[in-house]
């Protein structure tokens, strides 16, 4: 292990109240539903616990999960991952399904899978059926290179949306083999055309021995300032950092901004040009409706 490099990049352990819990974010928790994958990519931020098998949670494991989302009404979004959560029987995976969507305070749930990348042919019209029923149920995908989006992939996709289940891409950031804006652009477009958005460009994790493969920031800012601009903003995904130790994503951005003042602030443009943009005379920016709105909801009970 180089300096830097950590087992457990996310803090994640820290915060997990439970064997496949984890509870970082305030209205939103990791629910680690199996410990196997459909590839194990080189840069893995959980190799502690992809095993492949070998530290398969048990149903007691999955059902205190499911009990912990139940009994904390603050969580409204479950991400569902682990492993690979599209290597479960439609059986199981419905078994998980089923229960979270049943919880009022549950609005939302996603699967995180590398299945339509590297097993495009699991995405069957049931499974895509059996997602569609658990609406709002949204797939996170894991393309990082064009030349992944294959047909098959594609058709995975896209089977995917025509029954309804929205399709989102993350993609890591990895040197000399993405790290240029001509690679992530052509990705980008690839992804649009098959109806997957482009949602998360990843600083790599400083995973154990992932240093020959992780980028400098620059890097990543660089990308963006030679696509926005230059290609349409769907095809622009966010740069975020998942800072070590259990800090949480923070997003970044190239900065156009050039001078702030009272009057006006100086921006540039994609094309290295300066513009302004007036600020307003009247700085209160608090809404005079809230006051009452608030009134009428105390009043209302809600």
């Amino acid at each position: 292990m180089r300096p830097g490099e950590l087992e457990d990049p996310l803090g994640e352990d820290k915060t997990r109240p439970e064997e496949c819990i984890v509870h970082k974010y305030p209205d939103r928790v990791l629910f680690l539903a199996i410990d196997t994958c459909s590839v194990y990519c080189r840069h893995c931020t959980r190799r502690r616990i992809t095993k492949g098998g070998e530290a398969e949670l048990t149903r007691d494991q999955m059902r205190r999960g499911i009990d912990y989302v139940r009994n904390h009404p603050e969580v409204r979004d479950v991400l569902i991952s682990g492993g690979d959560p599209f290597l479960l029987g439609e059986e199981r995976l419905e078994s998980l399904l089923a229960p979270l969507s049943e919880i009022p305070h549950v609005e939302m749930i996603r699967i995180g899978t590398r299945v339509p990348v590297v097993l495009p042919m699991r995405v069957t019209d049931s499974l895509a059926r059996l997602l569609r029923r658990y609406a709002p149920v949204y797939v996170i995908t894991h393309f990082n290179h064009p030349k992944e989006v294959t047909p098959e992939a594609r058709e995975a996709c896209e089977r995917l949306v025509d029954h309804g289940v929205p399709v989102e891409n993350q993609a890591v950031l990895m040197r000399q083999l993405n790290s240029d804006a001509r690679i992530i652009k052509e990705l980008s477009h690839k992804l649009l055309r098959s109806r997957v958005r482009p949602y998360y460009l990843h600083q790599m994790d400083v995973a154990e021995g992932c240093e020959h493969l992780r980028t400098p920031i620059s890097k990543g800012l660089e990308i963006l300032q030679q696509l926005r601009g230059h290609t349409t903003g769907l095809a622009v995904p966010h740069l975020a950092v998942d800072l070590p130790g259990g800090g949480g994503k923070v997003t970044l951005q190239p900065d156009y901004v050039i001078e702030r003042g009272e009057r006006e602030t100086l921006f540039r443009n994609y094309k290295g040009e300066t513009y302004a943009y007036p600020e307003p005379e009247e700085t209160d920016c608090s809404c005079p409706y809230d006051e009452v709105w608030q009134a009428r909801s105390r009043e209302s009970g809600r």
